[in-house]
Formats: C-alpha cells, sequence, structure tokens
C-alpha cells in the first residue's frame, strides 16, 4: 500500500516530506509485525534485541551499560529488560568483581535454545521485508546509512 493511501494524504510538501512520512510510518508497521512475531515466544522486541547482544559477547557478559548502548531502540530501559529477562531465567546477572556496583549479565543456555528455537523461524522474520528482494535490500540499506551519515 502507498503511503498516500495508508496515511490518507494525497500530496506532500516534498519528497523529502513524504519519504520521512514514509520511513515513521513503516516503522510503526514493522514494529507491529515485530511485536506479534516474537509475542509466540514470550518476548519483546527489545528483550529479544537484548538476547542478541548477549549472544555477540558468548560465552563473556557484559555491563549493563553496554547493552544500552548497543541497543537498537534507545528509549529501552536496559535494566528493567534485563531484570525481566532474568525472571524468565534466559540470563545470568552476577555483580561484577571489579566494581560491586556494576552487574554483568551473560546469557545462559535456557537463553541460547530460545535464539535457537526462533532462528528456525527467521523465515516468517525475514519474510517482514515482504516482496523486497535482496539487491533492493542491499540498496535500502545503503541509503539508510547515507541517511544515518
Amino acid at each position: 500500500m502507498k503511503i498516500e493511501q495508508a496515511i490518507q494524504q494525497p500530496l506532500f510538501k516534498s519528497e523529502k516530506e513524504k519519504a520521512i512520512l514514509n520511513l515513521m510510518y513503516t516503522n510503526s508497521w514493522l514494529c507491529m509485525k515485530q511485536i506479534r512475531f516474537f509475542k509466540q515466544f514470550g518476548l519483546s522486541p527489545q528483550q529479544y534485541n537484548v538476547l542478541r547482544i548477549l549472544k555477540g559477547q558468548y560465552p563473556n557478559s557484559v555491563s549493563i551499560s553496554i547493552i544500552q548502548d548497543r541497543m537498537l531502540d534507545k528509549m529501552s530501559n536496559a535494566s528493567r529488560l534485563v531484570d525481566k529477562l532474568k525472571k524468565r531465567e534466559l540470563i545470568e546477572r552476577n555483580e561484577c568483581p571489579k566494581d560491586r556496583r556494576q552487574m554483568d549479565v551473560m546469557l545462559n543456555q535456557k537463553g541460547i535454545d530460545l535464539l535457537k528455537e526462533i532462528e528456525q523461524h527467521e523465515e516468517q522474520l525475514n519474510g517482514m521485508m515482504g516482496p523486497i528482494s535482496k539487491n533492493e535490500a542491499n540498496t535500502l540499506n545503503q541509503l539508510l546509512d547515507k541517511l544515518r551519515n
């Protein structure tokens, strides 16, 4: 569906304004799809993001501040997300031996197993990109990277 139809606005001041609104609308649309997808695993997209960050560091642990720095959603509360994942027994959280104020977080086997289960549904997750080809995805990635630079 074209952005004009989706938000019922036939005209825009400029192509750049249209692009901004299109990005914002598409972000919201993708977020809703992700929420539905991760719900089947009892996770939020932000919790999944934390698990992926921890997987990238495994078997090492990382501080909550490092998790916060690497999160996709900078508005998320990493401490709260870590608490929820700890409650589900998907991670280990321990006091840092060098700095007792800092907490070290590490993925555990149950968390690894859940990520493996999610990976089995990778086609469904990547399917959120719809009919976009590999080359088009590459072009989109280049344009989005260019936008942020």
